[in-house]
């Protein structure tokens, strides 16, 4: 794959996920050919007739871990679902019961829905997300208690 069909795969899979920020490191036979590429999007936004750029910062928009420290949190960067379809009810509502291994949402991740699971008992006291919303690796998804 040529460099530019390289970027502009992985630019439309940022765009498909919500991604801002991409880095791809590729390292070949004993060190000999390194590739990295870096890719940051960043959207105009108009104010008031003036063009100014927001970027998102993401660690900024994630409380501290120590906040969720019982928190549910994402495996992998990909797009959260809070239920098994689209018109189906949810599979945990705040005030909730579960147990442990029970299914508490889906993150889609190239083109695969991987269930994201319970690892205790107890109830559900917030929903972090919303459905459809795109997660980074190691967000904080649901706090069980």
């Amino acid at each position: 794959m040529s460099f530019r069909a390289t970027v502009e795969s992985m630019s439309k899979i940022m765009d498909d996920m919500g991604i801002t920020e991409l880095n791809l490191e590729r390292q070949f036979l004993f060190g000999l050919y390194r590739k990295h590429i870096h890719l940051s999007k960043q959207k105009t936004v108009a104010v008031a007739g003036n063009t100014t750029t927001e970027t998102k910062n993401i660690s900024a928009e994630t409380p501290a871990k120590s906040v969720y420290e019982n928190a549910v949190k994402s495996p992998m960067v990909g797009v959260v679902y809070l239920a098994p379809e689209p018109g189906a009810d949810a599979f945990v509502t705040v005030g909730k019961s579960v147990k442990a291994g029970d299914t508490v949402a889906l993150v889609e991740a190239m083109k695969t829905f991987n269930p994201i699971k319970s690892d205790k008992d107890g109830v559900i006291k917030k929903i972090l997300v919303t459905d459809g919303a795109a997660v980074e690796f190691d967000q904080p998804l649901i706090v069980i208690e």
